[in-house]
């Protein structure tokens, strides 16, 4: 949370307990000492600013009314030299603190004072956090379930970021194990249909045009020389062609999107460095495995899995987990991330104990290891769940999205629900420059305070600022509501990196707008009053800071005309 906001939260503190010592001085409250106590927010604000359940605690101690000891401290209560107008009882013993002006004038210079800074904390204390997303296979175009995981994972290691956490971005690329394996089989069979065999693909391998394309180019740079080689040989020869121009091709459309890796990590070197066999090693040297029908077994229930499973077959391949029981070795212990953050999707839910079960089991501490499982998107248009595209016919893919779609309408859309829930992405509304777009409602809120300076500029007014004297005249409910949801942005930050949550920061975005509209909708900038309208004025352009500052974190623009 803010300086201010912390500052405030420790006055209260103060003032409680130096009111209960003055009140044991004076006979108001027997000698004791109050248990741990809470400061809140109340739902609702017409109670107070914050709310305190001292007296509720305390009840025990005192063996008193929690209402009499709500009114013995707050008739003891000082709140000279402090952020807090009044003090009072309320219900059957809560304390109420209301704020007083200066809290508020503060909150709008402390604006000032950290511009894009502003909403920054230092909660992670520089702890490593890695956050791996997308991940897509590498066999073929990403869908749209990864650009939701795009779009959520490059915000989620933004608001780390902002959190005090040093964070990376890691694309994790599958170019190991079965789906490579029938990557270059598909390549195959299609290279040698180019040259007029008859052979017919499989039903399970990649029927799509991209696998066409690649055997087909693959054939103009070197003809027919792979039909007389052997088929590993063809297919490896297909695969060391094609793959990288597939990772190619998902940097080249994820960077459209807005997202830069620090790391694309390939499962390959974990195999040829030795570090899956490494792990399984470990777990075996450890006691934690045993030999069962000749395959090796994790003894996973130990470790807190409902069952035990196998990490190497008894033809002497490891299974799928294993490489990624390695690589998640290698990103705590190899590495020394403090937290690494996978996004994936919902039907990865009983991999995960799985995952975290072999860790604990290397000895490493499994909870350093978060998972955010993603449910499915839905794209609706007219009201219909729709799967092509129209221009293509073809399933949408993040490419096809994007060319339907504004990326910043498509970033903020995609972090406007929590991961567990569904996502149904209104392809009509998010092209639709109206209040009821959620991001061009937030975008218009920045281009309107842009335009209420021009209008003051041509005017001869001055924009730039306000004193503290100033500030404390914007005493109207409009104004003050609107100045509370500034100073909870940190706070939002704070929470959403410790949820892993980013529809924290979009909402909180949609709130400001709101918030914004109503207050200019109520107070007049363009007022006689000088004092008053440089107050006005500055805090529109905190708004406007605020604004930006939430959205370039999130990689969305911020117009200044619409």
């Amino acid at each position: 949370m803010s300086v201010i906001v912390k500052t405030a939260e420790k006055q209260i503190f103060n003032i409680i307990n130096n009111a209960a010592k003055k009140a044991m001085d004076a006979g108001d409250l027997p000698r004791g000492e109050i248990p741990e106590y809470k400061v809140e927010i109340p739902a609702d604000r017409s109670h107070g600013d914050y709310s305190v359940n001292a007296a509720m605690v305390s009840a025990r101690v005192f063996r008193t009314a929690p209402v009499k000891i709500a009114e013995a401290l707050c008739k003891n209560a000082s709140l000279e030299n402090t952020y807090f107008s009044s003090v009072e009882t309320a219900g059957v013993g809560f304390i109420n603190f209301r704020l007083n002006s200066s809290y508020y004038a503060d909150i709008l210079l402390d604006v000032r004072e950290k511009g894009e800074m502003y909403g920054h904390s230092d909660m992670g204390k520089g702890k490593k956090a890695l956050v791996e997303f997308v991940s897509a296979n590498p066999t073929g175009p990403m869908h749209v379930g990864n650009a939701r995981g795009g779009a959520m994972g490059d915000c989620l290691a933004e608001i780390l970021t902002w959190a005090g956490y040093h964070t990376e971005r890691e694309f994790y690329i599958n170019d190991g194990g079965n789906q490579i394996e029938k990557f270059g089989l598909s390549l195959d069979i299609r290279y040698r249909q180019h040259f007029g065999e008859d052979i017919e693909m499989p039903e399970d391998s990649y029927h799509g045009a991209d696998i066409i394309e690649h055997a087909e180019n693959f054939a103009k740079i070197y003809g027919d020389k792979y039909m007389t080689a052997s088929e590993e040989e063809r297919k490896k020869a297909l695969t060391d062609y094609a793959l990288p121009l597939n990772v190619q091709g998902l940097e080249r459309d994820l960077l459209k999107y807005k997202i830069k890796y620090d790391t694309w990590f390939k499962e390959s070197t974990l195999h040829e460095s030795g570090a899956v066999k490494k792990v399984v090693d470990i777990l075996t040297e450890k006691g934690c495995t045993y030999e069962k029908d000749g395959a090796l077994w994790l003894k996973a229930e130990q470790f807190g899995c409902d069952k035990d499973f196998v990490l190497r077959r008894s033809n002497g391949f490891y299974t799928y987990i294993v490489p990624d029981i390695a690589y998640h070795y290698n990103k705590l212990v190899t590495r020394g991330f403090d937290r690494a953050i996978d996004i994936l999707g919902a039907d990865h839910h009983g991999y995960v104990p799985r995952l975290k079960a072999a860790i604990q089991a290397l000895g490493e501490d499994s909870s350093k290891i978060e998972v955010v499982l993603m449910q499915m998107v839905h794209l609706v248009k007219d009201g219909e769940v729709i799967k092509a595209s129209k221009r293509s016919g073809k399933a949408i893919t993040l490419t096809t999205l994007l060319e339907e779609v504004p990326i910043d309408a498509a970033r903020f859309f995609f972090n406007m629900r929590e991961a567990n829930t569904h996502c149904d992405f209104d392809l009509d509304l998010a092209i639709e420059e109206s209040s009821s777009n959620p991001v061009y409602y937030c975008q218009y809120a920045h281009a309107r305070i842009c335009s209420i300076f021009r209008k003051m500029q041509e005017k001869g007014v001055n924009c730039d600022g306000c004193t503290k004297e100033q500030a404390m005249l914007l005493t109207a409910p409009e104004e003050t509501e609107l100045i509370r949801h500034i100073a909870a942005l940190t706070g939002e930050i704070e929470s959403s990196a410790k949820a892993l949550d980013p529809s924290r920061i979009t909402r909180y975005a949609v709130e400001l707008a709101t918030l914004f509209h109503k207050f200019y909708n109520a107070c007049r900038c363009d007022v006689e009053d000088e004092n008053l309208r440089s107050a006005r004025l500055f805090l529109c352009k905190c708004v406007k800071d605020v604004m930006y500052n939430i959205l370039t974190m999130m990689k969305i623009t911020t117009p200044e005309k619409m």
